[in-house]
């Protein structure tokens, strides 16, 4: 009897941990439920292929699961290569957009709602870009959407910009010494291959307005620019500005062209400023020469007279001794 009473108290106890534990697994399942299962059931309508246990899983890595299902159901509805469409070893290929590539993207510090946009933008505009490609140029702090739409549609770029450099135009001098003022427009396309250690627009603009500068300088005339500011545009995109750049250069275009001061006629004329004061410092100087000597003279003038002077003193006082010691006589025939 006891040994009933004793089993019947273990079936007791252990019915109480099966429904406790049950219960505990199926509040579990009503909270994950509630919290995930409205995201779970649009991401499985539209074929989004992320579990819900993928979903909890995430929460625990602090991932953002409303992102990642909305950047899925995206690629999913623009027909972006998935894992609902990937045959086979495909879903090794960079161009795939799978569950992990975005979640690592995420943890990484992406943007993959920024991702997919470019991709999507890409595919639809018949841009070969792929996901590993796309998720690099995001995470090295580019653009990746503006990427793509400037690969589409072509951008204009200032030259000089003034709300980088805060001038309006370029400065340059021709031969003949006239100053033109200019202000270019580039138009450029992305370059995606080049997009990730590519130079960007400031070196763009850099080196257009380097060549803009030196094309000018080397013209014989301001004449010449003026009646044909084509020929700028074509020596500067023959030298390749674009290389080791984000973008591509698709067109140079002189906007304004504005005749400044004639700088060579205005450095002649300081120049002959400055040599007419070192002729008048020069003749200064000569004149000063001159009176210093006319000085000289004049004051060995009264030297030498007041030794003549002397010499006159020392004449009858020599008469006069000579008279006295008797070394000075009439002559014979003298009237005196």
């Amino acid at each position: 009897m006891e040994h009933i009473i004793v089993l019947a108290d273990a079936t007791g106890v252990l019915w109480t941990v099966v429904f406790g534990f049950l219960g505990i697994l199926g509040l579990s399942l009503f909270i994950i439920a509630l919290k995930y299962g409205a995201l779970w059931f649009e991401g499985f309508n539209c074929g989004a292929q992320i579990g819900l246990l993928e979903l909890v899983t995430m929460g625990f890595r602090q991932v953002n699961q409303k992102a990642m299902m909305r950047a899925k159901i995206q690629a999913v509805q623009a027909n972006l290569p998935t894992e609902a469409n990937a045959i086979g070893d495909t879903v090794l290929d960079g161009g795939i957009v799978t569950t992990k590539r975005l979640e690592a993207h995420y943890l990484a510090g992406g943007n993959i709602l920024r991702v997919v946009d470019a991709l999507v933008a890409a595919n639809s505009a018949g841009i070969d870009l792929e996901f590993d490609q796309a998720a690099a140029i995001d995470l090295a702090g580019r653009d990746v959407v503006d990427a793509v739409r400037t690969s589409v549609e072509p951008k204009v770029i200032h030259c000089p910009d003034p709300e980088r450099s805060g001038k309006t135009f370029l400065s340059a001098v021709a031969r003949n010494g006239v100053e033109l003022k200019v202000r270019a427009q580039v138009t450029v396309r992305t370059n995606l291959t080049q997009l990730i250690g590519g130079a960007t627009e400031e070196t763009i603009i850099a080196r257009v307005g380097e060549s803009i500068i030196s094309s000018i300088g080397s013209a014989t005339g301001h004449a010449a620019i003026l009646e044909n500011p084509d020929r700028i545009t074509k020596a500067v995109l023959e030298r390749g500005l674009d290389s080791q750049t984000a973008f591509e250069i698709v067109s140079i275009d002189i906007a304004d062209v504005d005749v400044g001061e004639n700088i060579g006629s205005r450095l002649q004329a300081d120049q002959a400023e400055a040599d007419t004061r070192v002729a008048r410092a020069q003749a200064e100087q000569r004149r000063a020469e001159a009176i210093a000597v006319e000085q000289e003279m004049k004051a060995a003038v009264v030297a030498n007279r007041a030794k003549l002077v002397l010499a006159e003193a020392q004449v009858p006082l020599a008469m006069a001794t000579a008279f006295q010691t008797g070394k000075i006589g009439f002559a014979e025939g003298s009237p005196l």
